[in-house]
């Protein structure tokens, strides 16, 4: 049915369509530009589908791109800014619950919206037509529901990423998964191991930045979670028994996720943090539950999951070192030294990271000594200010003596010079006001042979 909404496009996007329609063909945007318009966001691209075949869209526009012919796909090329151009068409059989064998293309522009995954995904619009919801894409949308377009086991069964997808827009718009749209994940869930690691993780990195991330809550409730990440499962049923927590290992995870901003490194942390506590549990005579070492299983674990998803290696590199260290100086003092030697393992671009990590698995925490555990925090952020503050040296690269100068002090280079700049160090981050360069020399002569 058409619907009396009115949708601000693109002059571009714009002009296409007129193009398009002048011509003599139909032509709607379509998708993910039409819902966002419609909840107000500002939507990413302007897709554009048409009645017309891929190469009378080419002999309208002066450059296009063939970027996927054999699917209906044209990107019409306007000062730079590309807009993708699709037949309306009908998929094939599917065989592999992702691709079709074959497209055929239709006039029928719902013959192309049914096909689609959900219904608020499947409307479509041009100015002269208004909008055109077949399927309750704006009902759902006031019922904050996702619900598939037509069957949900016909829809996941050509598709199995669909299902990963539909939790995914659950978190990002906070809306409810429709019931029987629920119980075809749950039956479905298992095909999703025919769906390649690389966007199974562009899915669930989506997930884990979208405004509600404990929503992976529902995609371990349907069986998601156990084909691509069983080590969350694991999580889930590994009870804490401690004054210190309320929850599960998996729902202190799922909690501690909301407590970071939207940052993926952040997030990923967040996720594997203590994802090696399974591996670790102990418990004592008392039933008290106890992980000794999970920080390092946790680091471990991780590598090996981000591996497994394809991440790339800036990122596992840098969540694999925030969990290592998340629970550092949780049972110590907070003091000065303990922070320059914290900087020097850590590194100083890490370092910062690590107090939000810090803040958001207290808060996921139970009440039992919480405010005094922000407090401490806090104290270590105040130190790691103050040796920033003092510009004190925590690393080689700003001690005040190089492998040149020793060089020029008759050290000869190999092994034992760079061990000596180590020993300079080392000695430097338990008296900061030694990093001066005839001091440091001073010291080095005590060690030269």
């Amino acid at each position: 049915m058409k619907q009396n909404i009115r949708i601000e496009m693109p002059q571009k996007a714009k002009y296409i369509i007129e193009t398009i329609t002048n011509a003599g063909f139909e032509a709607y945007a379509v998708g993910g530009c039409v819902r966002d318009s419609i909840l107000c966001k500002l939507p990413m691209d302007w897709d554009i589908t048409t009645s017309a075949r891929p190469e009378q869209v080419k002999s309208l526009f002066p450059r296009t791109i063939d970027t996927g012919l054999q699917h209906g796909t044209v990107t019409v090329m306007l000062d730079g800014e590309g807009f993708e151009v699709t037949t309306y068409r009908v998929d094939g059989e599917y065989e592999d619950s992702r691709h079709p064998k074959e497209v055929i293309f239709t006039p029928n522009l719902e013959e192309d919206l049914k096909r689609r995954d959900l219904t608020i995904n499947a409307m479509a619009y041009n100015d002269a037509e208004g909008l055109v919801d077949l399927f309750g894409g704006i009902s759902d949308i006031r019922a904050r529901m996702i619900r598939c377009v037509g069957e949900p086991e016909e829809r996941f069964g050509e598709d199995a990423l669909r299902m990963l997808r539909a939790i995914r827009f659950s978190a990002q718009l906070g809306y409810t998964i429709e019931d029987k749209t629920l119980v075809a994940i749950k039956k479905l869930a298992p095909t999703l191991r025919k769906i390649s690691v690389e966007r199974i993780q562009t899915e669930l990195v989506k997930l884990l930045l979208s405004p509600h991330p404990d929503c992976l809550r529902i995609a371990y409730f349907c069986g998601v979670t156990k084909v691509f990440f069983p080590e969350f499962d694991k999580a889930m049923a590994t009870e804490q028994r401690h004054p210190h927590h309320c929850y599960s290992v998996g729902e202190h995870i799922l909690h501690s996720l909301s407590y970071v901003e939207a940052d993926k490194v952040l997030r990923l942390t967040m996720l594997f943090h203590d994802i090696g506590k399974p591996a670790t549990l102990t418990k004592g005579e008392d039933g008290i539950t106890h992980f000794y070492g999970h920080e390092a299983m946790s680091s471990q674990m991780a590598e090996e999951i981000m591996r497994r998803l394809k991440f790339d290696n800036d990122t596992i590199q840098k969540v694999c070192k925030l969990v290592l260290y998340h629970d550092y100086g949780n049972s110590s003092k907070p003091n000065i030294r303990s922070m320059r030697r914290a900087l020097n393992k850590m590194g100083e671009e890490a370092f910062p990271a690590l107090f939000a990590v810090k803040r958001a698995d207290i808060l996921a925490q139970s009440d039992y000594l919480l405010e005094e555990k922000l407090e401490k925090v806090e104290q270590w952020k105040q130190m790691y200010e103050e040796v920033k503050a003092r510009k004190q040296c925590v690393s080689l690269k700003s001690l005040a003596v190089t492998g040149s100068d020793l060089i020029a002090a008759g050290w000869k280079p190999g092994k034992e010079l760079g061990e000596m700049l180590h020993v300079l160090l080392e000695l430097v981050l338990d008296h900061p006001e030694y990093n001066e360069k005839e001091r440091l020399l001073e010291e080095a002569k005590k060690y030269q042979r």
